[in-house]
């Protein structure tokens, strides 16, 4: 993997960059987003919410405990945070094998016995043609589908990150959810999104969409199919791949 820039140079608000740069613009009226100077920018565009990226270091093969490969990288709350974080990161295709990126909303961990996982499952992809997948352009629209909240519908409330997975004969790419597509046990009842007061159809249209709109962002053709499959089964199974429960 090549060396990743020091995170701590990261621009992460207005006053990140260079602050005479910064105070100049302000003062002339004119407003300098990040796509005109990536690290003296003065305008901020909120994001709906707050989004970790994560990142999980490759085994050691000495016995390396999850905790200990899985790395908090930053958190994020505009579109302008997001890009300056973009572009001081190392592209997935510069990541070593069995490496992983995972981009999740602010509080939820990328593990699947976190409180708001447990219950859920992920769509997923594998990309076998390596060689000819441009994956840095195909995980940068999915981060971009999570982060614009483009991939549910408002009151959906499934999607719980995005990850992508670096292995020796694919790449993968996943969208998690709270739900499998029915009632989570134990939620209150004015907790709608995520399944509750949902019928199992209902449940399933909305993973379905979901499942659909992903597609729609791999831009897959309508032959490839994308997966689904439950947390649970996946750790009954031990093992990441678990039978899939449907596919769109």
């Amino acid at each position: 993997m090549s060396e990743q820039v020091d995170l701590t140079t990261i621009p992460i608000s207005p006053d990140g960059g260079n602050a005479t740069a910064a105070s100049s613009s302000e003062d002339s009226g004119n407003p300098v987003t990040v796509f005109h100077d990536k690290e003296h920018f003065n305008t901020i565009h909120p994001l709906t919410n707050k989004w970790t990226l994560w990142f999980t270091k490759p085994p050691s093969g000495k016995g390396d405990n999850w905790n200990e490969l899985l790395k908090k990288v930053i958190t994020f709350e505009s579109v302008e945070e997001f890009w300056g974080i973009y572009n001081n990161i190392a592209p997935v295709s510069d990541l070593a094998l069995k490496s992983d990126y995972h981009l999740f909303k602010d509080g939820v961990r990328p593990e699947w016995e976190d409180s708001q996982n447990k219950h859920g499952g992920k769509w997923s992809y594998q990309f076998k043609e390596k060689r000819t997948c441009n994956i840095d352009e195909i995980w940068l629209h999915t981060m971009l589908a999570a982060i614009g909240e483009t991939l549910e519908d408002e009151q959906d409330g499934e999607v719980m990150g995005v990850v992508v997975n670096v292995r020796k004969a694919f790449f993968r790419v996943g969208v998690w959810t709270r739900t499998i597509g029915r009632s989570i046990p134990g939620r209150g009842d004015g907790d709608v999104a995520g399944g509750k007061g949902r019928s199992p159809e209902k449940g399933k249209e909305v993973l379905a969409n979901i499942g659909k709109r992903f597609k729609q962002v791999l831009k897959l053709p309508a032959s490839e199919l994308v997966e689904f499959s439950g947390h649970t089964d996946a750790a009954n199974s031990g093992s990441s791949r678990a039978k899939a429960k449907f596919t769109v």
